[in-house]
């Protein structure tokens, strides 16, 4: 293990709250009578539904085929009929349709043995297509479709593949449990990547408050016949954006507007790695995740395998249900999550948590004029000054905020948090994207 790595710019450390639940071991969600999978799951072009009402459909039949280069296949993730197919709201505010499963029939897979396939004589190309056909896409947030991410230009050369332990959002413990109990799996899936990428080295990053994971899963690292080694990085918020990581572990910074390619690496979250893993070695949809229940309003927090569709207000029953009436259910950490509107919102491919939070975890104050303090300015990771984009975007100018890189905004949280005066930062950078992107498709 080498030094203790960071990104240069600005970052915050808030309470990290994952006490809560880094204990509970992964366990099995009750899987839900009625599945809600919505269809847009992704990043990119939504897919095309092959069933409607009536159809009968088994666990991990293929519901909707991904369309163009980016998109995803989308699988059932219970045996079942049909019910509808309606609109509904995912918990970011996006309108998607989605299938409505009603539980019926014999599981194929669950409670059955696994047989795993021997996957060491397919080309890249066919473990791509592995990937593609179960629907892999980033498990970070992002959910950009993974065979897309894996599939390099042959004039390029990926010099660093990064698997992102990190986890730096507060009370989420869904990739540190993995990364505990799953070690050899996401070994495997290193190697299958590996096989597909073939880096020139291969860089596992987590930071130093998981010290028994950088310990368990460095000591499998060295099973691996090729160049690959635990980067301990310091505890620091947002230490998981995939640019923050690159900086952190490589000191290579991603161009504005860039993908990390454009400096020899390619990203991965570590739960992709898991799910890569399934993919080719089990020949296993995306059809379940592991998501963090927690925050001070859930009885029992715990870290459970959900299947996609299930409503969260299931999973939150599953835990005990409240303590309290929370102030917020959020989707998601609570740094970049979306608060829910309803409890029947579905666990969908994204959904790294679900969280109650009481008034006393939210600590929301009452917003006041800016106070030109210069705070979001010291911890903003991408060197921006939000105070400024603010400003442009309230007053309608949204070229100018553009010109001052608000499309280099992660959406971090950072400036929001540390602002005295509440003021809704984030929220502002989104809606500026959006009336740009409005503006400019005018």
């Amino acid at each position: 293990m080498k030094k203790k790595n960071t990104f240069p710019k600005g970052g915050i450390h808030p309470r990290g709250n994952k006490q809560l639940s880094a204990h509970a071991a992964i366990r099995n969600a009750v899987i839900s009578s009625t599945s809600i999978i919505p269809l847009q799951q992704h990043i990119g072009s939504p897919p095309e539904c092959l069933v409607q009402a009536g159809d009968a459909v088994k666990e991990g039949m293929l519901l909707a085929k991904g369309t163009g280069f980016i998109s995803s296949n989308i699988h059932s993730p219970v045996p079942g009929e049909v019910k509808e197919i309606r609109d509904i709201f995912l918990a970011n505010g996006m309108r998607s349709p989605a299938v409505v499963v009603e539980l019926e029939g014999e599981f194929d897979a669950l409670g059955k043995k696994q047989v795993k396939q021997e996957w060491q004589d397919l080309t890249g190309k066919e473990l791509l297509g592995l990937i593609t056909e179960n629907g892999i896409v980033g498990l970070g947030g992002a959910t950009f479709p993974s065979a897309v991410k894996l599939t390099i230009p042959k004039q390029k050369k990926v010099e660093a593949f990064v698997i992102n332990g990190v986890e730096c959002e507060p009370y989420l413990t869904a990739d540190y449990r993995l990364m505990l109990e799953k070690t050899q799996e996401i070994v495997e899936g290193i190697r299958i990547i590996h096989k597909i990428l073939k880096p020139e080295k291969v860089y596992f990053a987590i930071e130093l408050n998981k010290p028994d994971a950088i310990e368990i899963v460095g000591n499998s690292l060295k099973e691996l016949d090729f160049p690959a080694e635990v980067v301990p990085l310091q505890v620091k918020y947002p230490q998981g954006d995939e640019k923050q990581v690159l900086k952190a572990v490589l000191d290579r910074e991603v161009p504005s507007g860039g993908l990390p390619m454009e400096i020899g690496a390619v990203v991965s979250n570590v739960g992709t790695v898991f799910a890569v893993y399934e993919a080719v070695v089990l020949r296993k949809p995306l059809i379940e995740r592991i998501v963090t229940v927690s925050g001070k309003a859930i009885r029992n927090p715990a870290n459970l395998k959900a299947r996609i569709g299930t409503p969260i207000g299931s999973l939150i029953e599953e835990c005990g249900g409240f303590t309290s009436v929370p102030e917020k259910v959020i989707v998601g950490g609570p740094m970049m999550g979306f608060t829910a509107a309803d409890l029947d919102i579905p666990v969908t491919k994204g959904t790294s948590g679900i969280l109650a939070l009481t008034r006393k975890e939210i600590k929301e104050g009452k917003t006041t004029h800016c106070l030109e303090c210069g705070r979001c300015i010291t911890v903003c990771p991408m060197g921006l000054s939000p105070t400024l984009l603010y400003k442009l975007i309230d007053h309608g100018l949204y070229e100018e905020a553009l010109e001052e890189g608000l499309m280099d905004c992660k959406e971090c949280g950072c400036c929001g948090f540390t602002c005295p005066a509440h003021i809704h930062l984030v929220q502002a950078m989104k809606l500026g994207k959006f009336m740009a992107k409005k503006r400019k498709s005018k």
